[in-house]
């Protein structure tokens, strides 16, 4: 997320301090602009106004205190679902913002160079065995009855260049995911030119270390930013065969222009320049 913002300032040509700490100590007027983990904000005396965000706390009840204690003007979080769900805690001190995509490194390959059918993307999280049986033995069986090359990677198993190598060699992929805040592995997918069929379960966050007993809040996505162009969606074991073959279809005619949507929105350009505006309006309009 850090590396890719910079990356589109870089593409604007617009300046940042990286970490200077002495320079925001001696100027406590100037924007302190955080992106990581809630503990950074503890480990300085902040005296300036703070853009936090977008690697913020998993759910505003782990800091109720947040806009009491710092200077925070913005807090922003990856996706529309959960700045809803953080809204009545933190009111209109939160947005979205989604980080952007290198469409120049994730770059479509040539259809007639890819060798296989499916990319599986499997990050299921929680409920792991139970998924393993209801969900991806299914889909891999299907695959395999329908005759289907495909490849399978698993979240945190893999280095970004093999996932690259990967996407270069495959035509789709199925993306398996409770949910995501903003999903850049999909994205990085889409703007290679390779469309979906998500797994999409909607419901509530489940996320087990809040869910049921602190946090209580739906609907959410596995697919935060998408429209027609990206694929098609299923919402778990039953309708997958239907919609898998409605997406193969599809994909056989060509319908899907997934690098398009990416191009339209989600650029390291388009993605900079709105948390430049972020930036500015904290700053109360300063350059």
């Amino acid at each position: 997320m850090f590396l890719n913002l910079c990356a589109g300032l870089d593409r604007m040509g617009v300046g940042y301090r990286v970490n200077d700490f002495g320079h925001i100590r001696r100027a406590p007027k100037d924007l302190a602009c955080i992106v990581g983990k809630p503990f950074l904000l503890d480990q300085r005396d902040w005296k300036n106004p703070i853009l936090f965000g977008a690697a913020v706390y998993s759910h505003p009840v782990d800091a109720p205190d947040l806009l009491d204690r710092f200077r925070v003007v913005k807090v922003l979080v990856p996706g529309e679902w959960m700045r809803r769900m953080c809204e009545p805690y933190l009111g209109e001190a939160v947005a979205a913002w989604p980080v952007g995509i290198d469409v120049d490194l994730w770059a479509p390959t040539a259809q007639g160079l890819k060798t296989t059918d499916v990319l599986l993307y499997n990050k299921v999280r929680w409920d792991y065995a139970k998924y393993e049986q209801e969900l991806l033995e299914p889909i891999r069986a299907r695959l395999s009855q329908d005759g289907a090359s495909f490849v399978e990677f698993r979240y945190g198993g893999y280095r970004e260049e093999e996932f690259l190598a990967a996407l270069s060699r495959c035509r789709s992929m199925i993306f398996l995911c409770e949910h995501e805040t903003q999903g850049i592995a999909y994205q990085q997918a889409l703007s290679a030119g390779v469309p979906i069929l998500a797994w999409d379960r909607g419901g509530e966050w489940r996320d087990p270390s809040y869910h049921p007993h602190k946090v209580r809040f739906g609907p959410v996505t596995s697919v935060p930013y998408w429209d027609e162009r990206c694929g098609l969606k299923f919402s778990g074991p039953d309708d997958f065969g239907a919609m898998w073959d409605e997406f193969w279809e599809a994909f056989r005619c060509n319908r899907f222009q997934p690098r398009n949507y990416i191009l339209e929105n989600l650029t390291l350009e388009k993605c900079a320049a709105k948390y430049l505006e972020f930036a500015r309006s904290a700053a109360g309009g300063a350059a």
